[in-house]
């Protein structure tokens, strides 16, 4: 492979971002990573500036996961740098595949302290799949494109390469490396997948619980192929949002995560075997659900990780797509009994039909002001069509959604479950928006979420963001104060000022509304839907049935 001349390490640095099929990168400039600023104005790749680097890595991991391929954010050295953490740890919890470049003090002084000087690398490398330093200008093409190979095979997560100033600013020899081939595995071995197969026609009640890599497009698809010919009863994590469609649902008890009181929950307690399909532990810990240590069959493209309350009995590793589709045939050729559901998950599914009917004429006829969670879900439902991304912060809200809000689209509905990060939903409709520019976006936050991460409206505004912001609003951490009220009977360091979202909005050249009671709910947010850019509605909600929310099940009434 032949050498070129690069007139600083920067333009190599740009070049090879390109050869990924990278198509923005977000992030903040400064004096130490500003020349590959420079050198992307004369690239194919759009720099989009934000207003904080937590928020840049959440646009990215949100590219990463919409679209499989690495996100990337850029910041400076030194705090810019730190202040990527959060998001970088949270794509690796999530699985979104992410790659971060950070700029650090020229190579001379990195063992001094200088201004900025900071060991970045040692700070991520417990948050990342691969962290590195690059100490010479003729590795940076062969680092690059291993961060992109680690970030975005197995289970993805976040890479992280820093860049001393002195070689993005230096001349440099060095090839352009264009990786020739893909990482590609074949699926599970057949002797595997069979005995899979007699696992499950030997089962007297088998449950499918499936994790965020379920919901990956392809392997969506390979499942809803598979429950064709294997009708199991299905339990999702929060992040297996929109694997199944309206045709499966049915079979499905709903998501669990948190608190062990769902459907769900009672189901994985009652099952023989458990196949878990693309999930991790990080998901819904396995403590919570496996308390009678079922069997289980692990599905994934990684080995499991072993703990006392997840030891599988067989592993099904190799490619999702792949071992679904070899699966789905030999049931097909398979001279065993029909597999059909059991009478007990018969019984459950049942209760649970029943329980969703109640709960839409509840939703319905509840009024009032502030306005209950049910009614909002009731509303929103309305509203999330196919041409509709859903992107969900962290906060009481988020479990309401979770298990009462329906999706039937792979990945159309992002959801934090692994570091439950505050802030990522606005960030997260943002990175949304490059992959999917005809869809809505509609990102979903509590009033405390949304302040740690609303100064990215003005780059929402600026890129003209077909984006609706919708805030829970009742002035106060709830998430934690109804867990605490819980454990303590009492709350403790969780409220705040009210703010005017409606003239918060405004300032920034968005549309804002606000919603005072039920009666308004519907038409406001169907005005604030048609806003063609930026909006913002806020949202009164009555939390006083949030303490239900870890109740054990009530078959009787949903909540």
């Amino acid at each position: 492979m032949s050498s070129e001349h690069w007139k600083c390490g920067a333009d190599l640095i740009v070049k090879q971002l390109e050869q990924h099929g990278v198509k923005q990168i977000f992030g903040i400039p400064g004096a130490k990573i500003d020349r590959v600023f420079d050198s992307l104005v004369d690239s194919t790749i759009e720099t989009v500036v934000v207003r904080h680097e937590a928020n840049a890595a959440f646009m990215a991991g949100a590219v990463g996961r919409l679209t499989g391929k690495a996100g990337v954010t850029i910041a400076t050295s030194g705090p810019g740098c730190s202040n990527l953490a959060t998001g970088i740890a949270t794509a690796t919890s999530e699985g979104d595949p992410l790659v971060a470049l950070g700029g650090s003090v020229k190579s001379a002084d990195r063992l001094k302290q200088v201004h900025q000087s900071m060991d970045t690398v040692s700070m991520f490398n417990p948050i990342t799949k691969f962290c590195a330093e690059i100490d010479s200008a003729q590795s940076i093409s062969e680092s690059m494109v291993n961060a992109f190979r680690h970030a975005e095979s197995g289970r993805p997560g976040s890479a992280f390469l820093t860049f001393p100033m002195d070689i993005l600013n230096n001349p440099v020899e060095s090839p352009l490396l264009i990786p020739k081939s893909k990482s590609n595995i074949g699926g599970a071995s057949s002797e595997a997948i069979k005995e899979a197969i007699k696992m499950v026609s030997q089962a007297k009640n088998p449950v499918i619980l499936i994790g965020l890599q379920a919901s990956f497009p392809e392997n969506a698809l390979a499942f809803q192929k598979l429950l064709d010919t294997c009708p199991l009863p299905i339990v999702g994590t929060y992040q297996s949002a929109g694997a199944i469609t309206e045709k499966y649902f049915p079979l499905f008890a709903g998501r669990i995560g948190l608190f062990n009181n769902q459907p769900g929950d009672e189901l994985l307690s009652q099952a023989d075997l458990v196949v878990t399909l693309g999930y991790s532990p990080i998901e819904y810990e396995p403590t919570l659900w496996n308390n009678n240590n079922s069997t289980i069959i692990h599905i994934d493209e990684i080995p499991a990780e072993i703990d006392l309350a997840y030891c599988p009995a067989l592993e099904l590793t190799g490619n999702i797509k792949l071992t679904l589709e070899t699966l789905t045939d030999l049931l097909k050729q398979n001279s065993t009994p029909k597999i059909e559901l059991s009478s007990s998950a018969k019984n459950i599914l049942e209760k649970i039909h029943q329980q969703r009917e109640i709960l839409q004429q509840n939703s319905y006829f509840r009024q009032g002001s502030p306005i209950h969670p049910l009614t909002i879900i009731h509303e929103m439902q309305d509203i999330i069509n196919n041409d509709v991304t859903l992107c969900i912060d962290m906060g009481s809200f988020h479990i309401w959604l979770a298990r009462y809000l329906y999706s039937f689209r792979a990945r159309q509905m992002l959801i934090s479950n692994g570091q439950q990060t505050m802030g990522v939903a606005l960030p997260w409709g943002i990175g949304a928006s490059f992959v999917r520019p005809s869809d809505k976006i509609i990102s979903v936050s509590g009033d405390g979420g949304f302040m740690q991460s609303s100064m990215e409206l003005e780059t929402a505004v600026r890129l003209n963001t077909n984006i609706l912001h919708i805030i829970w609003v009742d002035n106060a951490y709830n998430m934690v104060e109804m867990q605490e009220e819980k454990k303590y009977g009492r709350p403790s360091g969780v409220k705040f000022g009210p703010i005017d979202f409606k003239m918060y909005a405004e300032s920034f050249g968005a549309k804002g509304f606000n919603v005072e009671c039920a009666s308004q709910l519907r038409s406001v947010l169907r005005e604030a839907m048609a806003v063609d850019g930026p909006a913002v509605l806020a949202i009164p909600v009555d939390y006083r049935d949030n303490a239900k929310l870890m109740e054990h099940i009530n078959y009787n009434l949903i909540i």
